[in-house]
């Protein structure tokens, strides 16, 4: 009996392996995240390198190497930053968490949007981050950025950020909304609204949000440039790994 098992694929890796989703199968149900990378690497030799350096998601949640995962499983492989060409599947529609506070949207979004969700009467101190397209970049040009999302995950993701900043900043609400899609020069691409009882907190916990993101959010951009262009992902240096915390 052999077991099919489907992968989605984002970003650099979609357009490396040309589809967003590949299916390959097996004579067992089960494996560890390891030995699913051996399989991808021994069937798509080519792009061997770029899978060892992805992580695996297992049901919307990062999973380790030593994890076991089934065919049954929803399945995605996270590239952390690739090259590619122009995107040619559909984003994915708005997705959000049930309170509202967690936002993928193709939609523009604003700082007042975003504050509004956070801002309470026992709270004296709120704060947005506004994320916006630079034009420059490093004497490179940028004419757009198109952003992709694990659009469910990514909504999860900042869902447990928001609980990490209650946690080390008690009393904090958090909230972030996300584009995606093509988002041109001097747009807003990302808000994260953060409010607590007393400003420092607030600071503080605003910076930890935008890095986390960063490390964790399943979203990537391509910088679109005059000449060429390029997918962006963690940006955090090497090695990536989402799964480790940031420390203080």
């Amino acid at each position: 009996m052999t077991y099919s098992w489907k992968i989605q694929l984002f970003a650099g890796l979609s357009d490396r392996f040309g589809s967003p989703v590949i299916y390959i199968e097996t004579e067992t149900p089960s494996m560890t995240v390891a030995a699913l990378k051996q399989e991808l690497a021994g069937k798509f030799p080519e792009q061997a390198d770029l899978v060892r350096i992805s992580f695996v998601a297992c049901n919307q949640t990062y999973a380790s190497d030593e994890f076991v995962i089934q065919a049954s499983d929803e399945l995605a492989v996270l590239p952390p930053v690739s090259g590619g060409e122009p995107e040619k599947n559909e984003m994915a529609p708005d997705c959000e968490s049930a309170d509202g506070r967690y936002v993928i949207t193709k939609h523009p979004i604003t700082s007042d949007e975003v504050l509004a969700k956070v801002i309470v009467p026992e709270h004296g101190a709120a704060i947005a981050f506004v994320g916006t397209t630079r034009e420059w970049t490093m004497g490179q040009r940028t004419v757009r950025l198109e952003y992709e999302a694990y659009a469910p995950m990514a909504v999860r993701t900042m869902e447990q950020i928001g609980m990490e900043l209650s946690e080390r900043w008690p009393g904090t609400q958090t909230a972030i909304s996300h584009r995606i899609g093509v988002v041109d020069i001097a747009e807003t691409s990302v808000v994260i609204a953060v409010s607590s009882p007393h400003r420092d907190a607030c600071y503080e916990a605003s910076r930890y949000a935008i890095e986390r993101l960063k490390q964790i959010v399943p979203i990537w951009k391509k910088e679109i440039w005059e000449d060429g262009s390029e997918w962006k992902g963690h940006q955090l240096g090497s090695p990536w790994n989402p799964i480790e915390p940031i420390s203080n």
